[in-house]
Parts: structure tokens; C-alpha cells; sequence
């Protein structure tokens, strides 16, 4: 298998020096080449071809941004945004997502060398999963530490599924390529749509910024989760970054738990608890649906939900960024439905519209 290159763009001599440390330290990594702005990473790109690049936002000679929009028009690459924890820069930073950048590593303003390493997992999956990213769809759509399963969250219940009723509930995860991905899926609802609950994988501090984004060009209601907000008609609720995000149930009333905890599949939030927890709680009356992303959140509980009677639906390979998340529930027979992107949407309100 052929190692992965990386260009790592950051003015901070620190950022640019610790991230080639940890991206050195995997297998899969090639030659890691640093540059301190755009105008010097242009210039070693006349000899250097990179598979993934890290961008920084704010730059001396050349922003992140403007350089991401002539790459993207010109030679489009694997991006992946390196951004600072502020409001500001992370409404910026999905801006840059919008433009095609695949996804976002978090630096902090402070203790940057210490927060970088102790993310070394998480940074090299993001490069890892960057480089098998269609970057041409995202812009057609716009120490190894244990793998820790759903249980340290949240047991399954092995028990018949829910009575069904009326009301249906979607529960959907997402990753590599989701923001975009997303973006389609919840305009293809009507304001009256389904209560949907989603994790996306995505840093602390830029579900705020991504959940507003949404809801303001989405006809359904869009916010990021608070512990106990009601799941109702016409809401999506996204997960907080660097937490757990459980549908729970109360007579009639679904609602959402936001919880601490491991990483689970690699993840916090991860996909594979919403789904337990919706197995558990929502039974034959979720529709889960599974989009792209590398790896495997969301597989196994995606499976205990077919098993409770909930219907299934994975992104296709033709539409997916990256084709990780949604093959592997596909290839352990979790999924029911596999459809293009834009069709996911109208789909569910076929389900829904048949069930009434």
C-alpha cells in the first residue's frame, strides 16, 4: 500500500514541527514537508506532490481560506483545516468545509505541543481518512488505545422491540465528508419533517457554529443537543463535540442525553452509542440512517437496530466522500436500503407518509 504524503501549512514553527512529529510516527505516513504560509507551500508544491494537506486558518501573506478556494479551483487535494477553539475561526473553519476541506483538527490557543500530542490518535486518522476522501465530491456536493464498544455507555438490551406508533424518529451518524453530506440530507425535509437526532463527527466548539449554519438554510429547525431537549417534529438535534449524544424515552416523549465518557469506536460522540441507545429506546420506531466516513462507528449499532425492528439506510459508495462507515454496516447486514444521497431524504418521507 502506498504511504501517504503530507503538507503541513501552519506560521507557528511549533504546530508545523509537532504535527510532522506525530504524522511521522505512523506506518502509513511518508514524507511529511512543512511550510510556514501558502506563498511557501506553493512554491514546494512545484516539487513536492502531497496526498493530504493541513491548512491553517490565519496566516501571514495568504489566509487559509483564500488559499483553499485557488487549490480547489486549479488542483484539488485532500485539505484538512487546522483551526484554533473560537467562535470566530470556527464559522470560518466550516466555511472552509463548504469549499471542500474534508475535515477539521483542533488547536487550542494555548498548551498547543501538549493538546497536539495527547490528540496523536485522532490527528492520524483524520490525515489517514483525508487521503481516501473524493475530494471531487465534496465539492460536486459542497499508541493505539483500545477500541472501546457502545457498552461502556450504554448496554444493549436484548429484549422485543418497541411497540410500534406512529411517530418515527431518525437517528443518523456521519463523518468524513458529513458536513456537506448533511447539509443535502436535512434540505430535503419540510418544516413538519421527523424528529431527527444526528452525531457527526466533529471537534468541541464547532457543532455551535455547524448546527446554526444548518438551521439557517434548512427549512426544519437545526440546533446543537442540550441534556434533555425533546426530540419533536420538524427539530434536528447534532451532537456537542467531545460528548455522547443517547436518544432516551418517557411514555410519548423522546428526548436526548448528553453524556461524558470513553471514546467509543475511536470516537466522542460516536455514532455507534446514538444508535444503541436508539435500539433500546426507540425500537421499530427509528429509521437510522449511516453516511460517509472512515471506519466503523455506527456498524454495530446499526445491526442492533435492525435487530429491534428499525429500518436502515447507508449512503452508496457513488455518493460517499469516503465509503468506510456505510460499507461496513452494509457488508454485516445492518442495512435494509442503500441510496444515493439526495434520495435518503425523500425516502424516509415515503417511509413515514406509508406508516400513517
Amino acid at each position: 500500500m502506498d504511504k501517504i504524503n503530507v503538507l503541513v501549512i501552519d506560521d507557528s514553527a511549533l504546530v508545523r514541527q509537532t504535527l510532522s512529529s506525530i504524522l511521522k510516527e505512523d506506518p502509513r505516513i511518508g514524507e511529511v514537508v512543512t511550510a510556514p504560509d501558502p506563498i511557501a507551500a506553493a512554491q514546494k508544491m512545484k516539487t513536492f506532490v502531497p496526498d493530504v494537506i493541513t491548512l491553517d486558518v490565519e496566516m501571514p501573506r495568504m489566509d487559509g481560506i483564500t488559499f483553499l478556494k485557488k487549490l480547489m479551483s486549479q488542483h484539488p487535494l485532500p485539505v484538512v483545516m487546522c483551526s484554533s477553539l473560537t467562535t470566530e475561526n470556527s464559522k470560518t473553519t466550516l466555511k472552509a468545509l463548504e469549499y471542500g476541506a474534508v475535515d477539521i483538527i483542533e488547536k487550542p490557543k494555548m498548551g498547543v505541543k501538549n493538546f497536539l500530542e495527547e490528540s496523536k490518535i485522532k490527528i492520524i486518522d483524520t490525515v489517514k481518512a483525508a487521503a481516501k476522501a473524493n475530494v471531487r465530491k465534496l465539492i460536486k456536493i459542497k499508541d493505539v488505545a483500545p477500541k472501546l464498544s457502545a457498552d461502556v455507555i450504554e448496554k444493549f438490551r436484548p429484549s422485543k422491540a418497541m411497540i410500534q406508533t406512529t411517530e418515527k424518529v431518525v437517528v443518523v451518524g456521519a463523518s468524513t465528508g458529513g458536513t456537506e453530506a448533511l447539509r443535502v440530507f436535512l434540505q430535503g425535509f419540510p418544516e413538519n419533517g421527523p424528529g431527527i437526532v444526528i452525531v457527526q463527527h466533529m471537534p468541541e466548539n464547532f457543532t455551535r457554529s455547524f448546527a446554526q449554519r444548518l438551521d439557517a438554510i434548512c427549512r426544519i429547525s437545526v440546533k446543537e443537543a442540550e441534556n434533555g431537549d425533546s426530540v419533536i417534529p420538524g427539530r434536528a438535534l447534532i451532537a456537542q463535540g467531545n460528548k455522547h449524544l443517547l436518544i432516551k424515552r418517557s411514555g410519548a416523549r423522546y428526548y436526548v442525553e448528553v453524556k461524558d465518557g470513553p471514546l467509543v469506536s475511536r470516537h466522542r460522540p460516536s455514532v455507534d452509542v446514538l444508535f444503541r441507545s436508539a435500539a433500546n429506546y426507540v425500537g421499530s420506531n427509528a429509521i437510522g440512517v449511516i453516511m460517509t466516513g472512515m471506519g466503523d462507528d455506527g456498524a454495530m449499532g446499526m445491526l442492533e437496530m435492525k435487530k429491534k425492528g428499525a429500518y436502515t439506510i447507508a449512503q452508496d459508495e457513488a455518493t460517499s466522500v469516503v465509503f468506510g462507515m456505510p460499507k461496513v454496516a452494509i457488508d454485516i447486514g445492518a442495512v435494509d436500503k442503500i441510496l444515493p444521497l439526495e434520495n435518503i431524504s425523500t425516502h424516509i418521507l415515503n417511509i413515514i407518509s406509508k406508516s400513517d
